[in-house]
Protein backbone atom coordinates (compact mmCIF):
# COMPACT_ATOMS: atom_id res chain seq x y z
CA UNK A 1 0.00 0.00 0.00
CA UNK A 2 1.39 3.69 -0.59
CA UNK A 3 2.39 5.45 1.92
CA UNK A 4 0.58 9.03 2.11
CA UNK A 5 1.92 12.25 3.81
CA UNK A 6 -0.81 12.97 6.28
CA UNK A 7 -1.27 16.48 5.75
CA UNK A 8 -0.91 16.49 2.16
CA UNK A 9 -3.67 14.23 2.38
CA UNK A 10 -6.10 16.82 4.35
CA UNK A 11 -5.35 19.46 2.28
CA UNK A 12 -6.28 17.98 -0.29
CA UNK A 13 -9.78 17.27 1.40
CA UNK A 14 -12.06 19.82 2.36
CA UNK A 15 -14.94 18.17 4.00
CA UNK A 16 -13.02 14.57 5.20
CA UNK A 17 -15.76 14.55 7.66
CA UNK A 18 -14.39 13.35 10.91
CA UNK A 19 -11.77 11.54 10.94
CA UNK A 20 -9.89 8.80 13.51
CA UNK A 21 -5.99 8.42 13.03
CA UNK A 22 -4.25 5.72 14.89
CA UNK A 23 -0.20 4.35 14.52
CA UNK A 24 3.01 3.90 16.28
CA UNK A 25 6.05 6.95 16.44
CA UNK A 26 9.33 6.34 14.76
CA UNK A 27 11.21 6.03 17.74
CA UNK A 28 8.76 3.05 18.41
CA UNK A 29 7.75 4.01 22.22
CA UNK A 30 4.62 5.57 21.63
CA UNK A 31 1.15 4.28 20.60
CA UNK A 32 -0.25 7.25 18.64
CA UNK A 33 -3.98 8.55 18.05
CA UNK A 34 -5.49 11.58 16.76
CA UNK A 35 -9.40 12.40 16.38
CA UNK A 36 -11.04 15.20 14.45
CA UNK A 37 -14.23 16.77 13.54
CA UNK A 38 -15.10 19.00 11.40
CA UNK A 39 -18.77 21.13 9.99
CA UNK A 40 -20.31 22.60 7.46
CA UNK A 41 -23.69 23.85 9.76
CA UNK A 42 -23.75 26.18 12.63
CA UNK A 43 -24.77 23.25 14.81
CA UNK A 44 -22.25 21.31 13.55
CA UNK A 45 -19.56 24.10 14.20
CA UNK A 46 -20.66 25.11 17.61
CA UNK A 47 -18.75 21.98 19.64
CA UNK A 48 -15.79 22.06 21.00
CA UNK A 49 -14.08 18.78 22.69
CA UNK A 50 -13.93 18.78 26.56
CA UNK A 51 -11.88 16.53 28.77
CA UNK A 52 -13.30 13.89 30.84
CA UNK A 53 -12.35 11.54 33.74
CA UNK A 54 -11.66 8.64 30.89
CA UNK A 55 -11.12 11.10 27.58
CA UNK A 56 -13.23 13.62 25.60
CA UNK A 57 -16.28 14.76 25.12
CA UNK A 58 -18.15 17.20 22.56
CA UNK A 59 -20.20 19.70 24.19
CA UNK A 60 -21.66 22.87 22.96
CA UNK A 61 -19.47 26.19 22.14
CA UNK A 62 -22.52 28.09 22.54
CA UNK A 63 -25.22 26.27 24.24
CA UNK A 64 -27.74 29.03 23.60
CA UNK A 65 -27.22 28.17 19.46
CA UNK A 66 -27.49 24.44 20.25
CA UNK A 67 -30.50 23.72 17.86
CA UNK A 68 -30.10 19.45 17.81
CA UNK A 69 -27.74 17.01 20.11
CA UNK A 70 -28.51 14.13 18.26
CA UNK A 71 -25.42 12.89 16.45
CA UNK A 72 -23.12 16.08 17.37
CA UNK A 73 -22.91 15.38 21.58
CA UNK A 74 -21.23 12.50 22.57
CA UNK A 75 -17.73 10.96 23.60
CA UNK A 76 -15.30 10.48 20.99
CA UNK A 77 -12.64 8.72 23.45
CA UNK A 78 -13.09 6.80 26.19
CA UNK A 79 -10.28 4.22 28.12
CA UNK A 80 -11.37 1.20 29.83
CA UNK A 81 -8.18 -0.90 31.13
CA UNK A 82 -5.42 -0.59 29.01
CA UNK A 83 -8.03 -0.09 26.00
CA UNK A 84 -8.46 2.94 24.10
CA UNK A 85 -11.43 3.74 22.48
CA UNK A 86 -12.01 6.53 19.52
CA UNK A 87 -15.31 6.58 17.75
CA UNK A 88 -17.39 9.50 15.72
CA UNK A 89 -20.59 8.89 17.87
CA UNK A 90 -22.24 7.57 20.71
CA UNK A 91 -20.79 3.75 19.75
CA UNK A 92 -17.57 4.88 21.64
CA UNK A 93 -19.97 3.99 25.00
CA UNK A 94 -21.36 0.99 23.16
CA UNK A 95 -18.18 -0.40 22.13
CA UNK A 96 -17.28 0.59 26.47
CA UNK A 97 -20.06 -1.40 27.38
CA UNK A 98 -20.06 -4.42 25.60
CA UNK A 99 -16.07 -4.91 25.90
CA UNK A 100 -16.19 -4.37 29.71
CA UNK A 101 -18.95 -7.13 29.45
CA UNK A 102 -15.61 -9.37 27.64
CA UNK A 103 -17.47 -9.15 24.26
CA UNK A 104 -14.86 -8.06 21.38
CA UNK A 105 -14.86 -4.58 19.22
CA UNK A 106 -15.82 -6.20 16.60
CA UNK A 107 -19.33 -8.01 18.43
CA UNK A 108 -19.82 -4.65 20.02
CA UNK A 109 -20.24 -3.06 17.22
CA UNK A 110 -22.49 -5.63 15.65
CA UNK A 111 -25.11 -4.17 17.48
CA UNK A 112 -24.87 -0.71 15.52
CA UNK A 113 -25.06 0.53 12.18
CA UNK A 114 -24.35 3.85 10.00
CA UNK A 115 -25.80 7.59 11.46
CA UNK A 116 -29.53 7.80 11.28
CA UNK A 117 -29.29 11.14 9.19
CA UNK A 118 -30.69 10.57 5.68
CA UNK A 119 -29.49 11.39 2.93
CA UNK A 120 -25.89 11.05 3.59
CA UNK A 121 -26.22 8.26 6.05
CA UNK A 122 -22.86 8.93 7.79
CA UNK A 123 -20.11 5.84 8.06
CA UNK A 124 -19.84 5.01 12.12
CA UNK A 125 -15.92 4.87 12.11
CA UNK A 126 -14.22 3.30 15.18
CA UNK A 127 -10.80 2.56 16.84
CA UNK A 128 -9.25 0.55 19.10
CA UNK A 129 -5.75 0.31 21.29
CA UNK A 130 -4.23 -2.33 23.32
CA UNK A 131 -1.12 -1.35 25.09
CA UNK A 132 0.00 -3.02 27.90
CA UNK A 133 2.81 -5.37 28.90
CA UNK A 134 5.03 -3.57 26.46
CA UNK A 135 3.23 -4.06 23.45
CA UNK A 136 0.81 -2.73 21.14
CA UNK A 137 -2.08 -2.98 18.51
CA UNK A 138 -5.11 -1.72 17.18
CA UNK A 139 -7.78 -1.90 15.16
CA UNK A 140 -10.22 0.12 13.35
CA UNK A 141 -13.78 -0.35 11.78
CA UNK A 142 -16.43 1.53 9.20
CA UNK A 143 -19.59 0.54 9.55
CA UNK A 144 -21.52 2.23 6.04
CA UNK A 145 -24.66 1.89 3.80
CA UNK A 146 -24.37 -0.09 0.42
CA UNK A 147 -23.38 2.53 -1.92
CA UNK A 148 -26.03 4.85 -0.17
CA UNK A 149 -28.77 2.27 0.09
CA UNK A 150 -29.82 2.03 3.54
CA UNK A 151 -31.33 -1.08 2.84
CA UNK A 152 -27.65 -2.89 3.76
CA UNK A 153 -25.21 -2.31 6.35
CA UNK A 154 -21.87 -3.17 5.05
CA UNK A 155 -18.85 -3.75 8.27
CA UNK A 156 -15.56 -3.79 7.93
CA UNK A 157 -12.97 -3.93 10.62
CA UNK A 158 -9.03 -4.14 9.98
CA UNK A 159 -6.63 -5.36 12.57
CA UNK A 160 -2.78 -4.49 12.99
CA UNK A 161 -0.82 -6.35 15.16
CA UNK A 162 2.89 -5.30 16.09
CA UNK A 163 2.50 -2.07 14.07
CA UNK A 164 5.56 -0.43 12.34
CA UNK A 165 7.09 2.08 13.96
CA UNK A 166 6.72 5.53 11.82
CA UNK A 167 3.25 4.66 10.17
CA UNK A 168 0.11 4.91 11.26
CA UNK A 169 -3.58 4.66 9.37
CA UNK A 170 -5.95 6.97 8.54
CA UNK A 171 -10.15 6.71 8.23
CA UNK A 172 -12.65 8.73 7.88
CA UNK A 173 -16.33 9.42 6.99
CA UNK A 174 -16.72 11.07 3.47
CA UNK A 175 -14.83 11.30 0.54
CA UNK A 176 -14.99 14.44 0.06
CA UNK A 177 -17.78 17.25 0.29
CA UNK A 178 -20.83 16.99 -1.72
CA UNK A 179 -24.80 16.67 -1.47
CA UNK A 180 -25.53 13.57 -0.30
CA UNK A 181 -21.90 13.42 1.42
CA UNK A 182 -20.16 10.31 -0.17
CA UNK A 183 -18.81 7.84 2.20
CA UNK A 184 -15.67 6.48 2.86
CA UNK A 185 -14.65 3.83 0.25
CA UNK A 186 -11.67 1.06 0.64
CA UNK A 187 -9.30 0.42 3.56
CA UNK A 188 -7.82 2.71 6.21
CA UNK A 189 -5.07 4.94 4.57
CA UNK A 190 -1.57 3.92 5.05
CA UNK A 191 0.36 7.12 6.40
CA UNK A 192 3.36 8.23 8.24
CA UNK A 193 3.19 10.25 11.69
CA UNK A 194 6.01 12.00 14.00
CA UNK A 195 7.89 11.59 17.50
CA UNK A 196 6.65 14.94 18.30
CA UNK A 197 3.04 15.17 19.80
CA UNK A 198 3.61 18.99 19.61
CA UNK A 199 4.35 19.35 15.69
CA UNK A 200 1.88 16.34 15.09
CA UNK A 201 -0.77 18.61 16.52
CA UNK A 202 0.08 21.45 14.81
CA UNK A 203 0.71 20.22 11.54
CA UNK A 204 -2.77 18.20 11.18
CA UNK A 205 -4.61 21.45 12.96
CA UNK A 206 -2.98 23.60 10.29
CA UNK A 207 -3.82 21.08 7.02
CA UNK A 208 -7.63 20.86 7.79
CA UNK A 209 -9.37 23.26 5.71
CA UNK A 210 -9.81 26.26 7.67
CA UNK A 211 -13.66 27.06 7.34
CA UNK A 212 -14.52 23.59 8.10
CA UNK A 213 -12.55 22.21 10.98
CA UNK A 214 -13.69 22.26 14.44
CA UNK A 215 -11.83 20.89 16.85
CA UNK A 216 -9.06 18.47 16.88
CA UNK A 217 -7.45 15.51 19.68
CA UNK A 218 -4.35 14.06 20.01
CA UNK A 219 -2.76 11.54 22.55
CA UNK A 220 0.55 9.64 22.75
CA UNK A 221 0.99 7.15 25.09
CA UNK A 222 3.93 5.50 26.50
CA UNK A 223 4.09 1.73 25.64
CA UNK A 224 5.97 0.56 28.48
CA UNK A 225 4.67 2.68 31.26
CA UNK A 226 0.86 3.62 29.60
CA UNK A 227 1.33 7.19 30.55
CA UNK A 228 -0.80 9.58 28.08
CA UNK A 229 0.00 13.03 27.22
CA UNK A 230 -2.83 14.64 25.47
CA UNK A 231 -3.65 18.23 23.11
CA UNK A 232 -6.54 19.32 22.35
CA UNK A 233 -6.96 22.38 19.83
CA UNK A 234 -10.81 23.91 19.62
CA UNK A 235 -11.52 26.53 16.84
CA UNK A 236 -14.31 28.26 18.94
CA UNK A 237 -14.14 28.51 22.74
CA UNK A 238 -17.17 28.04 25.15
Amino acid sequence: MKTLDIYEELKGNSYPGRGIIIGKSPDGKKAVTAYFIMGRSVNSRNRVFTETADGIKTEAADPSKLSDPHLIIYSPVRVLGNKTIVTNGDQTDTIFELMDKQQTFEQSLRTREYEDDAPNYTPRISGIMHVGDGKYNYAMSILKSADGNPDSVERFTFSYSDPLAGYGHFIHTYMGDGSPLPSFEGEPKKITVPDDIDEFTNGLWNALNEDNKVSLFVRYIDIETGKAVSKIVNKYSK
